[in-house]
């Protein structure tokens, strides 16, 4: 299997409510059907009814949004102040903010946000990572060597 991601789907209980919250933070999205799909560099975001996503993927709709999913996405900015703008984004388009920006144990400098259906987003400045000019991560090596 590639080692890739392409599309990175969201159920969200309110398409048109969330399709304006990402609008709200700048991006611009392409409605097909009953989904939303925003470019996100070299992947997708898609927003989808929870119920149709459950059901596509054969699982149950637990119908909570505010449980913990055990996954965050992350955006990586070149600086603490990007952090913090990228915060203030998000709250002014509704977010929740669930964890104000902090020094971080590696060096860097993060926070949190959830989208209206509790996504949660890190915003991130690492500066062990190296941010091309179009906004990909290269991770570094890790080996020590």
């Amino acid at each position: 299997m590639d080692q890739r991601v392409s599309l990175i789907t969201l159920g969200v209980a309110d398409l048109a409510r969330s399709r304006t919250f990402y609008e709200e933070l700048g991006w611009e999205g392409q409605q097909v059907e009953s989904t939303v799909f925003f470019q996100a560099g070299g992947q997708a975001i898609v927003l989808w009814g929870r119920g149709a996503l459950a059901e596509d993927a054969g699982v149950p709709d637990t119908g909570s949004s505010s449980a913990f999913r055990s996954i965050a996405l992350a955006l990586n900015v070149r600086s603490r102040s990007e952090v913090d703008a990228a915060l203030g984004e998000a709250a002014r388009a509704g977010a929740t903010i669930t964890s104000p920006a902090a020094e971080t144990f590696y060096g860097g400098y993060a926070g949190y946000f959830a989208d209206p259906d509790g996504h949660l987003w890190e915003v991130a400045h690492n500066p062990g990572f190296t941010l091309k000019a179009d906004g990909s991560l290269v991770l570094p090596d890790f080996s020590g060597s």
